[in-house]
């Protein structure tokens, strides 16, 4: 059976996005650490089901289940790492070193989509790639330099470029959708 959720995946990192971006501009010096619990337990919930589900049963065509299903598990087991810590007050060092190797293979990616001309729109698909692989390549160093204002900024701005870029790409994806799937039935109704 076909199913196509990438939709989902993209929104979602949209969101995750998003609350990162604040987290980073606002969160991360604030007193306050447990406001970003739920939006993260909640981004990383859904990236990591349905990355774990595009990883184990290649719903979609070709190379994309690797682009995209691996990257989500990493980004939702990141989110999850993040609201846990942040719950038990642990400090985010781990998560952040982890978050470098993710973000890396989210910027090998990037690249490699360019590259390769994959998806409808690879210079802007790869670019959303890279530029939310920076935000995991400079997790680390945004929490050493965390007091840097215009550091901070920076990052948020890194950050919001690329959930931009997805919800363009994941909003566009929708109005896609509802057309070209308006006829599909699932095969036990057939």
């Amino acid at each position: 059976m076909f199913i196509d959720y990438i939709t989902l995946m993209l929104i979602n990192m949209v969101a995750g996005l998003f609350l990162l971006a604040d987290y980073v501009y606002r969160g991360i010096v604030s007193d306050h650490q447990k406001h970003w619990i739920p939006g993260f337990g909640v981004t990383g919930a859904i990236a990591l089901t349905t990355g774990l589900h595009m990883s184990f049963t290649w719903p979609i065509g070709g190379s994309f289940n690797i682009a995209f299903g691996e990257t989500t598990i990493l980004l939702g087991i990141l989110f999850i790492g993040a609201a846990i810590a942040l719950a038990l007050g642990w400090d985010l060092l781990t998560l952040a070193i982890y978050a470098f190797f993710a973000g890396l293979v989210a910027v090998v990616i990037g690249f490699r989509i360019i590259n390769l001309g994959l998806t409808k729109q690879p210079l802007i698909s790869g670019i959303g790639f890279i530029l939310t692989g920076l935000g995991g390549v400079f997790a680390a160093p945004t929490l050493y330099l965390k007091t840097n204002r215009t550091w901070r900024l920076i990052g948020a701005a890194v950050l919001i470029a690329a959930a931009l870029i997805w919800a363009f790409i994941g909003y566009m994806a929708y109005w896609n959708h509802l057309e070209s799937f308006q006829q599909w039935v699932p095969a036990p109704m057939r």
